[in-house]
């Protein structure tokens, strides 16, 4: 099959892919906050491993939601990552104030980890049929924070 030019889109299209973007990329910048919010309070016997692999979240997480936010623009439309929307739109759970254990600090990673990539694959087939560029964009999306919930998971004990 052979994918048609932004151009080739229409508009009712590019504004529903658009919006499944910014769907995701809501999430992407709220899982990349979360992240650092660990990484900042973590007390623990494996901080120092989870404090690196907390950092690498919150890294891949801006990269994708650039990439996201462009590709809502390639479209058309204007990404929005203002903290009311991200607030308001998430749907990951807000994270604990203040200090944190290793332990549950890592348990709310691979949790918000979960939610992320159910809520983005939830997505796939809608976004496949609207603009299959988009749709390559959250799959290699999902593929890399997929490979970081992996990572979260081998540091439970008895992974």
């Amino acid at each position: 099959m052979t994918e048609a030019p932004v151009a080739a889109m229409t508009v009712d299209q590019r504004l529903a892919a658009a919006g499944i973007l910014q769907e995701v990329l809501t999430d992407t910048i709220d899982l990349g906050l979360q992240a650092k919010q660990l990484h900042w309070n973590l007390r623990g016997p494996i901080f120092h491993g989870l404090h690196l692999l907390l950092d690498d979240l919150a890294a891949a997480a801006g990269e994708e939601a650039d990439t996201l936010a462009e590709r809502c623009l390639a479209l058309g439309v204007a990404a929005d990552g203002r903290l009311a929307t991200v607030a308001g739109g998430t749907h990951l759970p807000e994270p604990p104030e203040g200090r944190i254990s290793d332990h549950e600090a890592l348990d709310l990673a691979v949790a918000r980890l979960h939610t992320y990539s159910e809520v983005a694959r939830s997505r796939l087939g809608q976004l496949g049929e609207l603009d299959p560029v988009s749709q390559d964009l959250v799959n290699g999306d999902l593929a890399r924070m997929e490979k970081l919930l992996w990572m979260f998971e081998a540091h439970r004990p008895g992974a």
